[in-house]
């Protein structure tokens, strides 16, 4: 009987180790508001159509260079 308990106590020492692993998730609301930075460069559209009024003056007027 003694091998028995001891199998016994050596299974319930590894059930409470096992139990004592368990990973815990806890869910917590940030102490901080979140923030977006939304400040966009709006500048390659501008640039697009600079350079497409560019072309066609360099089109129509030959004389510029």
């Amino acid at each position: 009987m003694a091998v028995s308990g001891q199998r016994l106590l050596a299974i319930a020492g590894v059930a409470l180790a096992v139990a004592a692993c368990e990973p815990r998730v806890a869910l917590e609301a940030p102490k901080e508001p979140i923030t977006i930075n939304l400040n966009i460069k709006i500048e390659q559209e501008v640039r697009i159509k600079v350079e497409r009024d560019l072309e066609e003056l360099f089109k129509t007027d030959k004389k510029i260079f």
